[in-house]
């Protein structure tokens, strides 16, 4: 948890020195915000690494913020954040988390209106002075009226990648502890929600050490402050704010306890109404027929004794799966052993962090076999995009390093971005030369972007779209498109539609997957890697193909490289 302190204080602080506007500032802001990416994607602690010496040999941080995070760590504070924080009034910081405003707008909206807190926001959006303003009106005060609306859905749940590595390392710990055989999160987090509450843990063990058990539980680093704690359950909240609660039970009552803290509560009701119809009653004790137990060790055995076939947690929502699962006709859900590589991800030719050879080493590591460079293109300045000539440089270094890398391959590739008229911001005689081409909009996110999509599908050398709604959890909503003309045109020219494992985008939605899987649309399951330690969420992008019943062969980057070569269009 302290990784996503530090992310959060490093992005703040960019934050802040963008709100204070001294343009000397501009490399420092960045540097910042690398920063809080590189540590966010961390898949070990940063007190781990201050630890063991290591912190200063993770790429993207230098001696200087290298300094900063050894300051927190020993201190709890970095004095740099605490005199940036008594720059600005305090009301501005809960104005940085509504996602439609910029450091910049709320700079000007405090100097021209005095707006300083979200409700003096909300009142110069009401009495109209917001609207009088130069560059400003009623266009971009329902904006800002749409970013508090996603600010307020999000006060009591976060998206679920900002608790993935958390609750993997509470696991982890737990799994260590004496007395317990087995532990599982349960609730949203199993079910691969894009948001997440309260985090509910299950475990298994030694009755007899419950006490032990729960002890081990309470003394985790990360743990701030226990709320309850009994012989079965405790609740705990993490340093970052995060309730926690872990569950004991009994090995033989484990299978019913997954399946009833699991849920989905829709999807449970229904399951109760079902075996109600059978004389059954179900509970987390387990499945009862009149007072007989029939089944309570596994979820299968549960799901088996209402004669159903088992239900994947990611599916259990209510919308289908139970009446397929009477008919045994659940597909086998893709998987992240079935995936063999990565095809979007970023290098320090962009606005990666790393090299292209430490991203496909750490690719290699994972067990891919190959993995797409798909670095920035021209348009996209803000994020370094490749000038034709550095194309060139590029290319040279790949070929490079495909000569010394003897266990996967890295594909040539781009992601380019679809400019408003629909057209490709590289040439075609450019574009082939890609072994991948992944196609963005990272414009105009207010506009219909149907058409503008529609061409760049038509244009034969873009194999992927991109993060195909533009959304990003928590922080802007999707551009309006017409998804059924999407999905038939992906279709009828063998376009690729991506789903973005990035957590605040996780795009397409899922219950879009489903959709486009109607229309016999592929996919392509892509971490959008920005550092070496992101590539590891493309365990999350999995999980959320599986909530949109996504299987093996509907997936792209499930084929071997050859294979993967020809199935492109």
């Amino acid at each position: 948890m302290v990784n996503q302190e530090l992310a959060k204080i490093f992005n703040q602080m960019a934050e802040i020195l963008e709100f204070l506007g001294d343009p000397s500032d501009r490399f420092r802001i960045r540097a910042y915000q690398n920063v809080a990416l590189t540590i966010e994607s961390l898949p070990e602690s940063v007190e781990k690494l201050v630890a063991e010496d290591r912190l200063r040999k993770v790429k993207g941080i230098g001696q200087g913020i290298a300094a900063k995070i050894e300051e927190y760590i020993e201190n709890g504070e970095i004095e740099e954040y605490e005199l940036l924080k008594r720059a600005v009034p305090k009301g501005i910081f809960e104005l940085f988390t509504v996602p439609t405003l910029g450091p910049k707008r709320i700079k000007m909206l405090h100097d021209q209106l005095g707006v300083g807190s979200i409700a003096a926001l909300k009142k110069a959006i009401a009495d109209g002075s917001l609207q009088k303003l130069p560059g400003l009106g009623e266009k971009s005060a329902q904006k800002m009226l749409e970013g508090l609306e996603i600010s307020n859905s999000l006060t009591e749940r976060r998206s679920i990648g900002t608790v993935f590595l958390a609750v993997k390392t509470m696991i982890a710990a737990l799994e260590k502890c004496e007395g317990i055989s087995r532990v599982v999160p349960a609730g949203s987090f199993r079910r691969a929600e894009e948001t997440v509450g309260d985090i509910d843990l299950l475990a298994s063990g030694d009755m007899n050490k419950s006490k032990k058990i729960m002890k081990c539980f309470r003394d985790l680093p990360l743990v701030e402050r226990v709320l309850v704690s009994g012989e079965t359950k405790t609740s705990i909240v993490t340093k970052d704010g995060l309730q926690v609660d872990l569950r004991l039970v009994a090995p033989d009552e484990f299978g019913s306890a997954l399946q009833y803290f699991t849920g989905s509560k829709q999807h449970n009701v229904a399951l109760r109404t079902i075996a109600k119809a059978r004389g059954m009653k179900l509970s987390e004790y387990g499945f009862f027929k009149g007072e007989k137990r029939v089944a309570s060790k596994t979820e299968e055995e549960c799901y088996a004794s209402l004669n159903m076939q088992y239900i994947p947690p990611e599916l259990r929502t209510n919308t289908g799966e139970i009446q397929a699962a009477q008919k045994h006709a659940i597909p086998k859900l893709i998987e992240l052993k079935d995936i063999r590589g990565d095809l979007h991800s970023h290098s320090k030719w962009s606005d990666g962090a790393n090299t292209m050879e430490e991203m496909a080493l750490a690719a290699e590591k994972l067990g891919y076999e190959y993995l797409a460079m798909t670095d920035h293109s021209q348009n996209l300045r803000v994020a370094r995009g490749l000038s034709l000539e550095r194309l060139k440089e590029k290319k040279k270094e790949l070929d490079a390093l495909n000569k010394k890398l003897k266990k996967i391959t890295i594909l040539f590739g781009t992601e380019v971005d679809i400019l408003p008229d629909g057209s490709i911001d590289y040439p075609d005689n450019i574009l082939k030369e890609f072994d991948i081409v992944v196609a963005s909009v990272h414009s105009r996110f207010n506009q219909d972007n149907t058409e503008r999509i529609i061409k760049a599908m038509q244009n034969p050398y873009v194999h992927i779209i991109g993060h195909p709604s533009g959304r990003l959890i928590g922080r802007r909503k999707p551009y309006q498109i017409d998804y059924e003309k999407i999905f038939k045109q992906a279709a009828n020219t063998g376009t690729v539609l991506e789903i973005n494992s990035q957590y605040l985008r996780l795009d397409l939605q899922d219950f879009y997957i489903r959709e486009a899987k109607r229309w016999k649309c592929k996919f392509s399951i892509d971490s959008d890697s920005h550092t070496t330690a992101s590539l590891e969420l493309m365990e999350l992008g999995v999980r959320w193909a599986r909530r949109g019943w996504c299987e093996k062969k509907d997936v792209v980057n499930a084929l071997e490289l050859e294979k993967l070569r020809k199935a492109l269009k």
